[in-house]
């Protein structure tokens, strides 16, 4: 965009925005051609209604360009909760509503996120059909609402769903499986689940409280995963009181909400509290396999490509590659059973065996490689396997890191000390010169059989 009109669309100038039109009259064809934001775009997110009144009247096909993050002027200002700029976008035409950004969203799924009240209210009334419609991750506006605390939002569109007879949106899932209830019961949102379940604003029979998410887990048993905080056992009564149970498979529990001995009101109000949550969590680490044969909370807690976002699997690839790095440099330190402190008679053949017929050693080698010579192969094989692997797997995980090179240095310095200390802890210099040609082939064999399973 021509950086003259970009700032009259920051500024909200009108009369710099007829100057430069009359000179140049393809002014606003070229921002059109030009990837990035267009006036529209601009003016929207710095608030400029009357700017964006004039453009539409120049340039009406502007509202439904996408900028380079994949948002339309209605999406900026649905996020924003400009209303009065909503309005001017929404007199082009009610299919503004309807148009996908990114990650498949609409302009009321970005207010939805927002909390932007007003600016839902007007996106529904004019299009009540945008009400339905979901995202890539099959997101409803309730699912988003409730996923960033927006409970005034929340309210809102229940309602709004009400007025409509759209109920049936309320058992939307996402791509994990998840009702509104899942979402609202693992974020502990009290207020959500006593606005669900209460009856007051709709019917609470429409909201299946035993709803099953894609790895067979009900709000219930989500809760039971989740850290014990305060509120916890609200949510919980809320729950059971309104015929909440656990999976199937999952064994029965029995809450105790009564003490034998009198106490203080105050006192007793947290012990029973206490119990009640000790209870279920207790009965939730009990749980046997079910119906599939498998323990649903390990199905939660297993990798799943479209939740878990790629960075945090390398932080967590990083972690576990570094710790892997350390035990099996520690071991090489500190081989079984550790090591000589002082030398033995000097050897009388090549045997190694000593004038009383012992094993000769040296101060510094490995016990285990002179009392167990193949026991010593096999753990510095299988150990440097590991350091060699995790090694490779830090490398590969920074690649593109900034100071590259000293973090390169540093890995060879770490694979340099670990040869070293390997060979001289070795008792036999035959093994010696085997365990030093391993060092060197390890890195190239795990490279290359990494590249040949993956292919």
């Amino acid at each position: 965009m021509d950086p003259r009109l970009f700032e009259a669309s920051y500024t909200g100038n009108v009369d710099r925005l007829f100057s430069l039109v009359r000179e140049n009259v393809l002014i606003l064809d070229t921002a059109s051609l030009v990837e990035g934001d267009n006036p529209l775009h601009v003016a929207s997110m710095a608030g400029h209604v009357n700017f964006v009144r004039e453009v539409l009247k120049l340039r009406m096909d502007f509202a439904n360009e996408l900028n380079q993050d994949g948002l339309s002027p209605l999406h900026i200002a649905a996020a924003r909760g400009n209303v009065h700029i909503v309005r001017e976008l929404l007199k082009v035409g009610n299919r503004l509503c309807l148009v996908k950004g990114k990650g498949e969203s609409i302009p009321l799924h970005y207010s939805a996120i927002k909390g932007k009240s007003d600016v839902l209210k007007e996106l529904v009334s004019a299009c009540p059909v945008s009400i339905e419609e979901v995202t890539a991750r099959r997101e409803s506006a309730l699912h988003l609402a409730v996923k960033n605390s927006q409970f005034e939002a929340f309210k809102l569109l229940v309602l709004q769903l009400k007025r409509l007879n759209k109920e049936h949106v309320l058992h939307c899932r996402d791509r994990q499986g998840n009702q509104i209830l899942h979402l609202a019961v693992a974020r502990k949102q009290y207020e959500v689940v006593e606005f669900l379940l209460k009856g007051d604003a709709i019917d609470k029979d429409l909201i299946d409280v035993n709803a099953r998410n894609e790895v067979g887990l009900t709000p219930l048993d989500i809760l039971l995963l989740a850290n014990n905080e305060a509120g916890d056992a609200e949510i919980v009564e809320i729950l059971t009181r309104s015929g909440a149970t656990r999976a199937s498979g999952l064994v029965s529990l029995v809450v105790a909400t009564e003490d034998p001995e009198p106490q203080s009101d105050q006192s007793n109000g947290q012990d029973q509290s206490r119990r009640t949550w000790n209870d279920l969590f207790i009965g939730f680490l009990k749980v046997g396999n079910g119906s599939h044969g498998k323990t649903p909370w390990l199905e939660y807690f297993k990798y799943k490509k479209e939740r878990d976002s790629p960075a945090d699997v390398r932080n967590a690839l990083l972690v576990v590659a570094t710790l892997i790095t350390i035990a099996t440099y520690q071991a090489v330190l500190q081989p079984p059973g550790g090591i000589w402190q002082d030398d033995s008679g000097s050897s009388s053949s090549s045997t190694g065996a000593t004038n009383n017929g012992t094993t000769s050693h040296k101060a510094g080698q490995a016990i285990l490689g002179t009392k167990s010579p193949v026991s010593y192969i096999l753990f510095v094989i299988f150990n440097s396997l590991g350091f060699f692997a995790s090694i490779r797997m830090i490398s590969m995980l920074t690649s593109g890191f900034p100071m590259q090179m000293e973090l390169q240095v540093a890995l060879f310095a770490l694979l340099t000390t670990y040869d070293t200390v390997m060979s001289s802890l070795t008792t036999s210099s035959f093994f010696n010169y085997i365990f030093v040609g391993l060092s060197i082939l390890l890195p190239v064999i795990i490279k290359l059989v990494s590249r040949w399973v993956r292919k």
